[in-house]
């Protein structure tokens, strides 16, 4: 991937955005679609669209930008912070984790912490962290002067910044799915050098951690008649994987198409034949109930809509330290292209 390329990547993902509260991660992911597309918009729910324009069928690209995060509810006397999870969060990942707080004079960076198992007695040292057990110190002193930087409704996410690691891999917060916004994009940007017949708009949806209101408003907006949903899912090559329910799927093993629930077979199968026509390696998923992401509310929008889900595999998901291999990102972008470049009409994914 070019270092421009990353250089992005690197600041979407760094830019904190919770459920809810996504406006700076929009923003950065709005100013470089305005580098390349025709229009570029925001709507009240807080989604971000960039659209190409044509005179061929609507074409919608969707990846949620928002993350999972922390929101304050309670700041007691010694000005320590309770919160509680915005999206799931496995509750021990977050013991002795740095947050950084979208305080109300800016941004607040504090620690979580929890009794010492130094203090703890018998069973107490077997039984599992809880969220209800943590705190958030920021270092101050009392209430009012927590107060002069926090509120009960501050929302914050994990404070770390994305590293490269070998082989292409890069490992962030906020993957999930900060990397489906910027594929989408990315997509986007690859359709602009060779234009479709389609109207193709990529959108940046919110709330999906938490409700699919992005994805909800931003589908019945735009009308699509086709939609891709870009998101990610569990990476089975490390130990304590389950294949038989999760089949193969690997880093570097290019995008995972899924097949099931919201998925139209029509659309699935196309993108398996452009798959193996262009040489794009893919995995395969099932969803036989639901496919968890933003497809599940795209795919009942007015009268339906033609819909796929294409993944990007992901180990140690809903963590402070989620992967991804770069090359799988730059494969499923190529992929949506040459999907969306294939589209004549909408009536081809009208089952006969």
């Amino acid at each position: 991937m070019q270092d421009s390329r990353v250089a992005f990547l690197k600041t979407l993902l760094g830019t904190p955005g919770p459920s809810g509260d996504e406006i700076g991660a929009a923003r950065v992911w709005r100013a470089e679609a305005k580098t390349f597309a025709d229009k570029v918009w925001g709507d009240v729910r807080g989604n971000s669209f960039a659209q190409l324009d044509g005179d061929g069928p609507r074409v919608l690209l969707a990846g949620h930008i928002d993350e999972i995060g922390v929101m304050i509810s309670h700041i007691d006397e010694n000005g320590f912070l309770f919160f509680a999870p915005v999206g799931g969060w496995d509750a021990q990942v977050l013991v002795g984790q740095r947050v950084r707080l979208l305080g109300q004079q800016g941004e607040v960076v504090g620690v979580i912490g929890k009794k010492p198992i130094h203090l703890m007695k018998g069973e107490e040292r077997e039984k599992a962290s809880t969220i209800e057990g943590m705190w958030i110190d920021i270092g101050v002193k009392n209430r009012e002067e927590a107060q002069q930087h926090v509120a009960v409704g501050t929302v914050g996410v994990i404070d770390g910044a994305p590293l490269e690691l070998p082989n292409g891999r890069i490992v962030s917060r906020s993957l999930d799915n900060r990397i489906g916004a910027f594929v989408v994009l990315e997509a986007l940007r690859l359709l602009s050098e060779k234009r479709p017949r389609a109207v193709v708009v990529a959108v940046a949806t919110t709330q999906e951690e938490t409700s699919f209101a992005g994805a909800t408003t931003a589908a019945y907006s735009f009308d699509p008649q086709v939609a891709i949903a870009v998101d990610v899912t569990f990476a089975t090559d490390h130990p304590e994987s389950n294949q038989r329910q999760h089949n193969d799927v690997k880093l570097g093993g290019g995008p995972v198409l899924a097949r099931g629930a919201a998925n139209t077979p029509l659309i699935y199968q196309r993108l398996v034949d452009i798959a193996n026509n262009e040489q794009i390696p893919f995995s395969l998923q099932i969803t036989p109930r639901y496919t968890g992401t933003d497809a599940d509310a795209i795919h009942m929008i007015r009268g339906g809509v033609a819909t796929g889900v294409i993944s990007i595999p992901n180990r140690y998901m809903h963590s402070p330290n989620e992967m991804v291999d770069l090359a799988d990102v730059e494969n499923a972008a190529r992929l949506i292209a040459a999907f969306v470049s294939s589209i004549e009409s909408a009536s081809e994914f009208i089952p006969e």
